[in-house]
């Protein structure tokens, strides 16, 4: 028996006619697609995880925020999706750090799961419904490989079970590999294998290495087989999007594609889409056409990967990135480029994305100045089919309404969140001159048709970047309450400096100005023998 792709829609019935046309670039079919789930309006979506053998760098987050955005997109858009984001908590490199650590490597896939799993919160990825690990799933992993087994498409020798890529015609569909082009592992399992590019299901037990019973004897699971299993434990033998970073595209998706094909006698999924991966080195531009409008070049897998983000390049933990430029950047950062396209990481690229941002913070202070209440406490709609409105005669109304009709367009186009944030700024800047106009201040009056068109104008604001994990709540200040005190500290020792400086100078005015002025923000200096130190104000 032996598959190939098929369309695994013939026997389903479609979208209902009153979906959004969302389109989908689909990597197996090189083409954007509509986007019809197999049992609309329920989505099945899978994403490759992390190996949780060290911290996590910022590489590791462009996959789950791009994906999160994906599922609010779609449950915005009416669909119900389960998501799934594996954890691969068994690998050769968790051994090594094992071994190099001196402790359990169960021990170490808890403490780097935790790392991630704080890291995605503080980025506002909070949509995953499940987050399975490969060591809670040795029996499904096993029956599965016996499976394949069973069936003639995986054999036994020595303990070690490798699948044989001859016996899938379709192989290599998805990478577009030809037979030549395709290479499994090397090492002593090469010399076991009947073609070079089988590959392993089932690792036979080294000493000291941990291992699980199997039929074929103690070992561990190959990487590819652990997906397989999970996916169809949760999502079943065919479901609609598998996600994944350019780099797994080969062999790991092609893998996984071609076993779980086999096995089950069904596509494994409908969609297959891969985000462009990071890149640290030159410039990019915050806002400019190679972000919004240049999205998704057909870079090869092969140029992206060679310049992505990893620890080999000095990609270090994430946490202080974080502290230092809080996640609500890092995640605007993200998605200001279509999820296809390479992203240009370093401190300038960082730095003014995180200037981008200012300016909408500056708008919802202006906002709650203006009319009292919090731009974060506006009552969006949460649906796409609430958040319709007849605009009227209303001259911001209507600017906003074609903007909002742009947004969809952007994100119904395979999620483009680029666009998509660059139509935001286009109604950012459609706000700030309705106040100007309108000559909007604080105590504005209520009740007055400009403000309640602000207020409805910016609920469409707030329903839209919701959708995109954005300016849900105040953002979090940089560096956290540590480097706060640390910036305090600084910036109030530099007063007293200054404050030193002028009284030498028999400046006495400024001197007492400082101080009076430091008063009124809750510092009091002490003046002592041994110089002057500050405390805060009860």
């Amino acid at each position: 028996m032996s598959m190939t792709a098929a369309d695994p829609t013939s026997s389903v019935a479609p979208n209902s006619s009153n979906s959004p046309a969302i389109r989908v670039y689909n990597t197996l079919s090189k083409t954007k697609e509509p986007f019809l789930p197999l049992r609309a309006p329920r989505v099945g979506m899978y994403l490759c995880g992390p190996t949780v053998y060290a911290e996590s760098h910022i590489g590791h987050m462009v996959g789950p925020v791009i994906f999160d955005t994906i599922k609010r997109y779609l449950t915005y858009s009416g669909f119900e999706v389960t998501w799934v984001v594996n954890i691969t908590d068994v690998d050769d490199k968790l051994i090594n750090k094992s071994v190099e650590r001196g402790i359990p490597m169960s021990q170490i896939a808890v403490e780097m799961t935790a790392d991630y799993l704080a890291n995605l919160r503080e980025l506002g990825v909070n949509q995953i419904d499940h987050l399975p690990r490969a060591t809670d799933h040795m029996p499904q992993i096993i029956a599965f490989i016996g499976s394949l087994e069973s069936k003639g498409f995986a054999y036994a020798i020595d303990g070690d079970v490798f699948f044989d890529v001859t016996k899938d015609p379709g192989y290599g569909q998805l990478s577009n590999r030809s037979v030549e082009d395709q290479q499994g592992e090397g090492g002593g399992a090469a010399a076991k294998k009947r073609n070079p590019g089988d590959f392993a299901l089932w690792k036979s037990a080294r000493p000291g290495e941990p291992s699980w019973q199997s039929p074929w004897g103690d070992g561990r699971p190959g990487w590819h087989i652990e997906c397989s299993a999970m996916s169809h434990e949760i999502l079943g033998e065919t479901f609609d999007i598998h996600g994944g970073g350019l780099d797994l595209m080969f062999p790991h998706h092609e893998n996984e594609r071609a076993q779980s094909t086999c096995c089950h006698g069904a596509p494994m999924v409908k969609y297959w889409m891969h985000n462009g991966l990071m890149r640290a080195g030159e410039k990019g531009k915050v806002g400019g056409k190679s972000d919004r409008e240049e999205s998704a070049k057909e870079a090869s897998v092969e140029e992206q990967a060679s310049g992505k983000i990893s620890r080999s390049k000095g990609a270090g933990g994430l946490a202080d990135l974080i502290r230092s430029q809080t996640g609500e950047r890092i995640r605007f950062f993200l998605l200001r480029t279509h999820y296809r396209s390479t992203i240009i990481y370093n401190e300038e690229t960082l730095a003014e994305a995180g200037t981008s941002l200012e300016a909408f913070y500056r708008f919802f202070a202006r906002f709650e100045e203006i009319t009292g209440g919090s731009f974060y406490n506006l009552d969006a709609p949460t649906k796409r089919s609430d958040g319709d409105f007849d605009p009227g005669s209303d001259a911001l109304l209507n600017e906003i309404h074609a903007i909002r009709e742009k947004f969809l367009a952007a994100m119904d186009d395979d999620f483009n969140s680029g666009s998509a944030i660059s139509v935001l700024f286009d109604a950012l800047r459609a706000l700030n001159r309705h106040m100007d106009a309108s000559k909007l201040g604080p105590g504005a009056d209520s009740a007055s048709a400009e403000v309640k068109s602000l207020v409805q104008a910016a609920t469409v604001i707030a329903e839209l970047s919701r959708v995109l994990g954005l300016f849900a709540k105040p953002p979090a200040t940089s560096g956290g309450d540590e480097a706060d005190a640390e910036l305090l500290d600084s910036v109030v020792h530099l007063l007293i400096d200054l404050r030193k400086e002028a009284r030498e100078r028999k400046d006495y005015e400024t001197g007492d100005a400082i101080r009076d002025r430091l008063a009124d923000l809750g510092v009091a200096l002490l003046d002592k023998k041994e110089g002057t130190s500050w405390e805060r104000k009860s």
